[in-house]
């Protein structure tokens, strides 16, 4: 697995590629924002740690920025601890966030979880393709491709396995700490609008009129359903 590193501490970034490369990744790194995106252009990463201040371009408008062109796994680090700034850090594309100062062993934790389910995705490949439908959308978890009306649409990481997991169990309505649960596979420690910001994407994504959802439905008190 190859993982870009992108913080304008260098000590910082030197520590976290050792740190790494001990656990067997190849890393490369990048000290501002514009280089995160030359650097995410010219090579597949597999996974990439953007931190939020930085100069040139923020983490912020570098993760956008990606996201027009790749869907690769992004862990946004920062040392802003405020909600807010989280949630900004998910609508801009990132698939997790971590706020410093933290653990080695965290962050190590966070990236074998993002690690671990693209090695799921790889074995789902190997099996038969199968495809998911409901009214124009499809879904087709072994290419992690999505159509609408027969146009793809780029979804990122999680906004994929989100969607995938819903429209697997459709009329099955689960709460945010159990989608937080079972889509991203460890507790967000009570940060349960990031299930919120996701399924607003998806919807902006997906849905004719959003502010009408006819896949992704609410159930008010509760969570969120996929439609039957």
């Amino acid at each position: 697995m190859k993982i870009l590193v992108v913080d304008d501490e260098k000590a910082f970034v030197k520590g976290i590629k050792f740190n790494l490369q001990t656990e067997g990744y190849e890393v490369d790194v990048a000290y501002d924002g514009e280089a995160a995106i030359l650097q995410a252009k010219q090579t597949e990463y597999d996974l990439i740690i953007l931190d939020l201040m930085m100069p040139k371009k923020d983490g912020l408008q570098a993760c956008r920025e990606i996201r027009t062109f790749s869907t690769v796994p992004v862990i946004m680090l920062t040392a802003k601890g405020e909600e807010s700034d989280k949630l900004l850090g998910f609508e801009s594309g990132a698939d997790d966030y971590i706020t410093k100062p933290f653990s080695i062993m965290e962050l190590k934790a966070r990236v074998r979880a993002l690690i671990r389910r693209a090695g799921i995705v790889a074995t789902a490949a190997k099996e038969g393709e199968r495809v998911l439908r409901f009214g124009e959308l499809s879904l087709t978890p072994k290419t992690r491709f999505v159509e609408k009306n027969g146009q793809p649409v780029e979804l990122t990481l999680k906004e994929f396995d989100l969607l995938e997991f819903l429209m697997e169990h459709p009329g099955i309505v689960y709460s945010r700490e159990q989608l937080l649960s079972m889509v991203w596979e460890y507790d967000y420690q009570g940060e349960i609008r990031t299930v919120d910001v996701h399924v607003r994407r998806l919807r902006e994504k997906l849905e004719r009129d959003p502010a009408h959802p006819r896949y992704i439905i609410t159930k008010r008190g509760v969570g969120y359903h996929f439609a039957e």
